[in-house]
Formats: C-alpha cells, structure tokens, sequence
C-alpha cells in the first residue's frame, strides 16, 4: 500500500500544480517569502536552511537552501542570491531554483520608506522514474517485480526562467510586504493530457507584516529585550496557510511560537529556540502536527544558520542612528 500511494503521489506531481515548500523559521530565509527584503540587513548576512517535513514517513519531504545579501548603500539598493533545493519522496522528486535578487529603497521620509524588489531565476525539476512504483508491478504473492507498462517520459528534466516580485513598507513602528512569485508561471510538468491546458506553476501569493515591542534597551555589551509579533499569509493554487505568532530575543537566546491554520483545518503549532553570539546565530524549530496525521507524520524539524557580517563600528553606528529598520531585527 505504501509503494502504490507513493506511485500514485509521484505520477500526480508530474501533472498536478505544485506547491512551494515555506520554511517555519521563515525570518531566517527572508529572500524566499519577498525579495524586497534585499538589503533589509545593515551588513551583508549569509542564511542557511535545513528542513525535515513529516518524519514519521520514510524521507517524505526534505528541503535545504542557501542565501547571501546585501545593501548597497550609495544606491539605495540591496541584492541578494539564493538557492532552494527541495526533496520529494525519498528522491523520486526533485527540484531546484537559483535564483538573483534586487531591491530599491524608496526613503519617503526619516521615518517611513518603500521597497520594491525583483527576482528572475531557474527552476529545475527532475523525475527519477527508476525509483516508481505502478500497480502492474505489484504481484500479490510474490511482491514486486514485474515490469511496468507505463511509457517513460521523453523528458525526466524541465529547467525554466522563473521572475518574482515583491514589495515592502518600512517605518519606526511596523512594517509590513507582499509578494508575488512565479510571475510567468513556470511549467514543471513531465506528462501533457492536453497541451492547450496550463501546466504551469501557479502564482504565489504572500502577504506578512510585524511589529516590534521593546521590552529592555540594550547597551555596548548586551542586546535590547524584545517582542516581535507577526502573521504570514500564503496562497498558491488550492493551498492556503496563515502563520500568526511571535518571536522574542532575550539579548543572546531567541524564541518563537506560531500556529499554523491552512484554512481547511488546523495544521500544526511551531515552537522556537535558539541562539546569537557575535556574527553567529542557530535556531532549531519544531512543527508539531494537529491536524488528522497527528501521531503518524512524527513532526517536522528545521535547523537554521545565519551570519551578519556586523561588527565593525561604522556598522554599529549606522544600525542605531537608522531606527526605521529596528523592526526587522528578527530577520538578522
């Protein structure tokens, strides 16, 4: 039964509109949710991500990614590169992106400024059709073994131009952004029923905002204390979700909790802690599922890695006489 949910999970991605994979600690990964956050950060900043969705199947979904950015000053600008890798079915799935970013800073006045930022990229899927399963293989005394009459694709490998856009709204108080990914719908699939029919990707839509909430002031040797409470929203074809919760930074250890409502039904609360010392931060996160495969999917884990290169003291003077950009602190 396993191997034929599995054949029959892998043939629908071949046609199927796909969803994108969104990291729980999506303030690690902030290029993936808008790419007008090029540049947010005060020094350039490398971001790593590991995520490992539903371990109670076997390597049911795993996805990694890797971002650099960084602002550039004299032109109001910021650029940033980022790469997503994501893993489907113990392999039978892949796919990835590469993709380049910019974002231009609009300064309205010291206290309110506009982003608008863009991304243009390739997207990769590849099909392993060696590692599928189809009912007539599957003998029911002897197992597994025969042939397939199933016709293999001419094509197991599609690579696409991928184009973003996003926006961002920054003040002293809040900010908040919006998005637009997969501009030109990009088509991933394998198989056509009918070529005049739309394969594509469908468009992502992504809407977040936060605020901040200064609970201590910091000093030259300790961090300020502080709260930061925030929503994602998410669409993209059929699939919805909204995150609504809050991250904490408590000079040199951070926490988060979120609930996660896929608007269908409850899909899981994700709890946070980790770390920052110098130019490092680490965070672990943990999805605990609520939703009908509670006690059978064993959770999701994600481990992230980030680096500001901030510690030079023209940083350190530039970052506290610019308090429009304090808001996005969780993001560094």
């Amino acid at each position: 039964m396993k191997l034929f949910l599995t054949a029959v999970f892998s043939i629908c991605w071949c046609w199927a509109s796909a969803q994108d994979p969104i990291f729980s600690q999506f303030y690690a990964m902030p290029l993936q949710i808008n790419p007008g956050f090029a540049g947010s950060a005060f020094a350039p900043r490398i971001g790593l991500a590991y995520r490992n969705q539903w371990t109670g199947f076997n390597n049911a979904y795993r996805t990694y990614a890797a971002s650099y950015e960084q602002q550039l000053e004299r032109l109001n600008s910021g650029i940033g590169f980022n790469i997503e890798g994501d893993n489907a079915g113990d392999g039978i799935l892949r796919s990835t992106r590469l993709s380049a970013v910019y974002a231009y800073q609009l300064q309205v006045n010291d206290g309110l400024a506009f982003k608008l930022g863009v991304e243009a990229g390739a997207w990769q899927t590849n099909l392993n059709w060696d590692k599928l399963v189809f009912p007539d293989q599957i003998d029911p005394i002897g197992g597994i073994g025969n042939n397939t009459g199933e016709i293999r694709p001419d094509v197991t490998t599609q690579t696409r131009l991928d184009v973003s856009a996003g926006f961002m709204v920054l003040s002293e108080k809040f900010y908040v952004g919006g998005a637009l990914k997969h501009l030109n719908t990009p088509n991933e699939g394998f198989l056509l029923v009918n070529n005049n029919v739309n394969r594509g990707l469908p468009l992502r839509y992504t809407l977040h905002a936060g605020t901040e909430i200064i609970v201590k002031e910091g000093n030259k040797r300790t961090q300020p204390s502080f709260i930061s409470p925030n929503f994602l929203f998410v669409s993209q074809g059929p699939y919805r979700q909204l995150n609504v919760g809050a991250y904490a930074g408590l000079d040199l250890v951070f926490v988060g909790a979120w609930y996660r409502h896929t608007f269908r039904n409850s899909d899981a609360v994700i709890v946070l802690a980790g770390f920052k010392k110098d130019i490092f931060k680490v965070g672990l996160s943990y999805d605990l599922t609520v939703s009908g495969l509670a006690g059978r999917s064993g959770g999701t884990y994600e481990l992230t890695f980030g680096i500001l290169f901030d510690k030079n003291e023209r940083l350190r003077k530039k970052k506290q006489h610019a308090d429009i950009n304090n808001c996005l602190r969780m993001f560094q």
